[in-house]
């Protein structure tokens, strides 16, 4: 079975949506979490890199005490799913 990356950011793209729409997420988080976003949706990087540039992102915020537990949940889901993407 074959993984395609565009399933996989796509499905991101949605759980970083969700976590944008919380209002329970601090403002700090919510800009990391929309230049996750955006770096997703550039088109000008293979699917791997842009994976791995989120992961990063993601594990700097990961243990930012003030994340709330759902939200650092839907964070180590995300980079789970982002990892997933093979390497070309």
């Amino acid at each position: 079975m074959s993984v395609n990356p565009d399933e996989i950011i796509g499905g991101c793209i949605e759980i970083l949506e969700r976590i944008l729409g919380d209002d329970s997420v601090p403002r700090n988080i919510r800009r990391v979490v929309e230049n996750i976003k955006i770096i997703l949706l550039k088109k000008d990087e293979t699917a791997s890199v842009r994976g791995a540039m989120a992961i990063s992102k993601l594990d700097g915020i990961s243990n930012d005490p003030n994340m709330p537990l759902h939200i650092r949940t839907m964070v180590w889901n995300l980079a789970g799913q982002l990892e997933r993407i093979p390497v070309d």
